[in-house]
C-alpha cells in the first residue's frame, strides 16, 4: 500500500494514528500492537514516527472512560539505543573502521534489540519494561533510561534496521504487525545529509559531510532496502523543514 504525504505531514499523522487506535481495538486485550518504521537516513522516519506517536496518544487518551481501550497509550522507540558503546568499537578488530561505520547494522548489539522485541510480545504485561536511549551529547548509549509502561499498548520502534531480514534482527521484525517504510528519492537524502552533519557539527565542513553521506550513509542505506521484508505500507517523504532523520 502506498501513500502520498502532502504538505501537511500532521494530517497523514492523524489518519495513521486513527489506523493504528482502530487495530488496536481489532486486537486481543491483553497484546501490544507493534509498530517498525524504517528509511534511509534523511528519510524523515524520527520526525515523522514522533508525530504519528503524538497524535495516537491524544486520540486514546480523549476517548471516554468506558472505552474498551480508555487508560492505554503508545510510546516511540529509537533504535539508537542499541548502539555498540564507543569502548565497545574500541575492542573490536579494527577499530578504526568500527568507529568510521558507526551505524552499520554489526555497531548495534542486534541480540539485545531482538531480545527486547521479544519481550514485548509476552501476553498480559503487568511490569515495566526497561529501555536504552541515546545521548548525542555523549555518543553513547544510556541503558535502562526510558520505560514501556503496561498501558503502553502501542510501540512505534524507528530505526534502519527494524525491517532486516538477517540473523538476528529478523527475529524482531517477524514479531511486527506493521512494517512501514519512508520511501525517499536518494538525491534528496543526500541534500538533506550534509546539510545536517554541517550544522549537528558531526562533520567539520562541507567536504567531510559529503564524504560521510556517500561512504557511510548511502551504503547502510542501500543494505535495508536490499535486506528487508517486505513493507506492509510506503509512505512517501517530502521535503519538510522539520526533517532530521
Amino acid at each position: 500500500m502506498s501513500l502520498l504525504i502532502d504538505s501537511d505531514m500532521d494530517d497523514e499523522a492523524i489518519k495513521l494514528a486513527q489506523f493504528l487506535v482502530e487495530r488496536l481495538r481489532n486486537a486481543p486485550p491483553d497484546s501490544r500492537l507493534l509498530v517498525g518504521i524504517t528509511g534511509i537516513a534523511a528519510s524523515g522516519k524520527s520526525t515523522f514516527a514522533a508525530r504519528i506517536v503524538e497524535r495516537t496518544r491524544a486520540i486514546l487518551h480523549d476517548l471516554p472512560g468506558d472505552n474498551a481501550l480508555a487508560g492505554s497509550t503508545a510510546v516511540l522507540v529509537g533504535l539508537d539505543g542499541w548502539h555498540l558503546t564507543r569502548a565497545q568499537l574500541d575492542q573490536m578488530p579494527d577499530p578504526k573502521l568500527a568507529h568510521e561505520r558507526r551505524g552499520i547494522h554489526w555497531t548495534f548489539d542486534a541480540a539485545a534489540y531482538v531480545s527486547f522485541i521479544q519481550s514485548l510480545r509476552l501476553p498480559n504485561p503487568r511490569d515495566a519494561l526497561s529501555f536504552p536511549s541515546f545521548d548525542h551529547a555523549v555518543k553513547d548509549p544510556i541503558p535502562d533510561s526510558l520505560r514501556i509502561e503496561p498501558s503502553d499498548r502501542i510501540i512505534l520502534v524507528e530505526g534502519l534496521y527494524t525491517l532486516l531480514d538477517i540473523e538476528p534482527w529478523v527475529h524482531a521484525s517477524r514479531l511486527l504487525d506493521e512494517r512501514w517504510l519512508i520511501d525517499v528519492d536518494s538525491e534528496e537524502a543526500r541534500r538533506r545529509l550534509v546539510e545536517r552533519h554541517v550544522v549537528s557539527g558531526v562533520a567539520k565542513n562541507r567536504e567531510e559531510a559529503v564524504w560521510r553521506a556517500e561512504n557511510n550513509d548511502a551504503p547502510n542505506g542501500r543494505f535495508v532496502i536490499a535486506n528487508s521484508l517486505e513493507p506492509t505500507r510506503v509512505i512517501q517523504s517530502i521535503n519538510d523543514p522539520t526533517i532530521r532523520k
